[in-house]
């Protein structure tokens, strides 16, 4: 029987290494789907509709909003982005486990909707180290790396509200890390409810027991 896949939310500061860990991720196991999330902005050079994004109008982004058919979502420079909903549950009933790489507002507004979502921060093991990986991109000004320290503060408040926080110093040890740490959710006992339920009931029959009188 294929089991349900497992929601998992990834943020981090910027700088931390996301997007490098999500790709290693994938390309090392099969078991994962990446969310796309809807945007109101428009596509960028290279970028492909249902690949990157699904790129929708403002207006079909409110209807969604209506519609309940966003798992969650924000506006940001004057652009909307959301998690569809309907891409999100076909994944899981595929038995993928999915993972939102979201922001830590979006974050929160997921594990209060859904419990059972594991949530999963991705460090640097410094801010040194975080402040260095920002300059040594060299696609920024000064003053934009000190906006996102600056954003780092009020992200590292959140820290605490994850069920997991990642250091990511080295990207193949990171990505061994995180698979372990989704794969062990699922021999959770919250998990596997049904089959304590069905195991329970076969042992019951074969011992001719009531559910009374098991221990």
């Amino acid at each position: 029987m294929n089991k349900k896949g497992i929601l998992v939310v990834v943020s981090g500061f910027s700088g931390a290494g996301k997007g490098c860990l999500m790709k290693a991720l994938l390309s090392s196991y099969d078991c994962y789907a990446l969310s796309v999330s809807a945007t109101t902005r428009d596509p960028r050079e290279g970028e492909i509709n249902g690949r990157e994004y699904f790129f929708v109008t403002e207006e079909r982004f409110r209807e969604m909003i209506e519609q309940e058919a966003l798992y969650e979502y924000a506006e940001y420079q004057n652009h909307f982005y959301g998690t569809p909903r309907s891409y999100v549950d076909d994944r899981l009933n595929e038995g993928k486990d999915v993972i939102l790489e979201i922001d830590v507002q979006g974050a929160e507004t997921i594990k209060k909707r859904f419990p059972d979502t594991v949530l999963i921060f991705i460090t640097p093991p410094s801010a040194k180290e975080l402040e260095r990986r920002l300059v040594e991109r060299g696609s920024e000004t000064p003053d934009k790396i000190r906006g996102r320290l600056l954003r780092a503060v009020e992200e590292a408040k959140y820290m605490p509200f994850y069920d997991y926080i990642l250091i990511n110093d080295d990207l193949e040890e990171c990505t061994k890390e995180l698979h372990a740490i989704i794969q062990s959710e699922h021999t959770k006992s919250a998990r596997d409810r049904d089959f304590i339920i069905e195991i329970s009931d076969e042992l019951r029959k074969i011992t001719n027991t009531k559910g009374e009188d098991a221990l």
